[in-house]
């Protein structure tokens, strides 16, 4: 399953929508390639919405490392032509990440990492700071 939600400003309490799909796992997980499993399903998810979207987040990295391999959020953006900027927000850092991604939110001392693509990537950490709720 897949699921997510559609709002208007990162502050919002209230979704604009809430959608969620049934999808068959394609592959299984492997380190460093976690869009194989996940992109077809955010796909999937993608093409039913009925409203146009500035900024996909996701559960996971846009890239990887210092050396900025490509990650879930980096495939996505490309199977999307560009044409949606992706934030990715990672509770876990991945080896090398850099200490320039952390997000400190809400009263909690463990970090999250944001990076991101096709939105510059402070202003992203900027938008997951003031997403609504207290905890990160």
């Amino acid at each position: 399953m897949v699921a997510g939600i559609l709002f208007r400003a990162w502050g919002d309490s209230v979704p604009l929508q809430e959608i969620s799909i049934i999808c068959e796992i394609v592959d299984e997980y492997v380190p460093g390639e976690f869009y194989r499993r996940e992109l077809p399903c955010i796909l999937k998810m993608y093409k039913q919405l009925d409203k146009h979207v500035d900024i996909i987040v996701i559960d996971g990295f846009v890239y990887l490392g210092k050396e900025r391999r490509p990650g879930l959020g980096m495939v996505l953006y490309e199977r999307l032509k560009g044409k949606v900027a992706v934030i990715g927000v990672a509770k876990s850092a991945f080896r090398d990440t850099p200490a320039s991604t952390e997000l400190l939110r809400g009263g909690s001392q463990r970090p999250l990492y944001v990076t991101a693509i096709g939105i510059e990537e402070d202003v992203a950490r900027q938008a997951i700071q003031q997403m609504y709720g207290k905890d990160r």
